[in-house]
């Protein structure tokens, strides 16, 4: 069963609820699940125009699913990108990437601020297979020009940062790529196309992990490529049809319906993340405060500019200590001390979260590496949720009472 086609120009928070595939002959009105490994042909003709991509058709769920394709056609819409490829994962999204661009003798530039994962990834594992990396830092621009070099293939950048919320300037970025026929990645994990779209300044493609603020809940994991027809069917299609790197149709139907709510919620966790960080900053426990809402922030009005005026849901701040091992113990004795917010490496849940970046999410990485990141072990990253502020201030105050 058809559906009119929506308007043209519409919201992204319209786009977020309907941005979909057409009902099926049922009429569903919420998108229906379509949980099956396989598709019947009506003949043997059909089937191999189908698998010969002569013809459009669903042939095998790793290929292709009903279900993964509204998710995909949903995201697309609201990152403003003509197409979007769905993952399995955050990070094999960026491997997908990483597949689908790069060969032996590339060069990538990165910034010291990546997530530990995706700097282990790109900078170790495909150092194997010959792809140079260099790392500069996450804002300074003259840094990213004059990494440059003939065979730099992509500059790749998270914005803000995960934990420090460090925030680069997209549209700069993009003209030192082009300048030099290199294409710019944006993870918009942290701000979601509901804060950012950085196609719209100059990305040529955007990285999402659907586990976190596209499905907003903890439930599932997921991962996306967001950009050209090009790039999305031609370069990672291939790819994908051998790797296998495919979102199951039912994480895809629970991320989709996250995608209803994501605006209101990334508004609603904003504006508590923004509270928390004021409050944080009084604390005489407390010695800095990371979060691109505060004008403390170095790239306050570049992340206003770029975030719609909003800093997002994830912030981090420093415990007080006099060395890095007391600041390690101080910032797990906070933690430990806390009874409503929990303690997990997760962010982009409703409820509230906190993590010891230094022995978790960058962990693997050396201390010399931690250190360029400005990762300290007195540092507690707090993914914001949607508890009462009275509350999270109250178990904030058990933690440092604990000190």
């Amino acid at each position: 069963m058809s559906q009119h086609p929506l308007p043209e120009n519409l919201h992204v928070d319209t786009l977020a609820v309907r941005a979909a595939v057409d009902r099926s002959q049922y009429g569903e009105n919420s998108e229906a699940m379509y949980l099956t490994s396989g598709y019947v042909q009506p003949d043997a003709e059909t089937a191999a125009r189908r698998f010969a991509g002569e013809e459009e058709g669903y042939t095998y769920s790793r290929l292709g699913n009903p279900t993964v394709t509204s998710f995909e056609m949903r995201l697309a819409a609201m990152e403003g990108a003509e197409a979007c490829v769905a993952t399995s994962t955050g990070m094999s999204a960026i491997l997908l990437m990483c597949l689908g661009l790069l060969k032996s003798g590339d060069h990538v530039i990165c910034s010291h601020s990546l997530f530990g994962s995706t700097i282990k990834l790109i900078g170790s594992e495909f150092a194997k297979f010959g792809v140079q990396t260099s790392y500069v830092s996450q804002t300074n621009v003259a840094e990213w020009k004059a990494a440059m070099q003939p065979n730099t293939r992509l500059l790749f950048a998270e914005t803000p940062t995960n934990p420090l919320t460090d925030v680069c300037d997209i549209q700069a970025l993009a003209t030192i790529a082009h300048a030099g026929n290199a294409l710019l990645v944006v993870d918009n994990c942290f701000a979601t196309p509901i804060l950012q779209r950085p196609l719209e300044m100059g990305a040529d493609l955007v990285v999402h992990s659907g586990t976190k603020y596209l499905d907003g809940q903890g439930r599932v994991m997921a991962g996306a490529l967001c950009g050209s027809k090009a790039l999305i069917e031609d370069v990672f299609g291939s790819v994908m049809r051998s790797a296998g790197m495919t979102l199951s149709p039912f994480n895809a139907w629970v991320v989709l319906k996250g995608l209803e709510t994501l605006s209101i919620r990334m508004h609603a966790q904003s504006q508590q993340a923004l509270a928390l960080a004021h409050w944080l900053e009084a604390q005489p426990q407390v010695s800095r405060v990371f979060y691109p809402g505060l004008k403390s922030h170095p790239q306050h009005e570049l992340a206003m500019k770029q975030q719609s005026g909003l800093g997002g849901a994830v912030l981090s701040f420093e415990v007080k200590a006099n060395s890095p091992e007391q600041g390690r113990e101080n910032a797990f004795k906070v933690m430990n001390a806390m009874r409503t917010v929990s303690l997990s490496t997760n962010l982009g849940d409703v409820k509230t979260l906190v993590a010891h970046p230094a022995s978790t999410s960058h962990g693997r990485l050396s201390e010399a590496q931690r250190q360029v990141a400005g990762i300290q072990q007195a540092l507690i990253r707090v993914a914001v949720g949607l508890e009462h502020l009275d509350d999270l201030k109250a178990d904030f105050m058990r933690g440092f009472q604990a000190l």
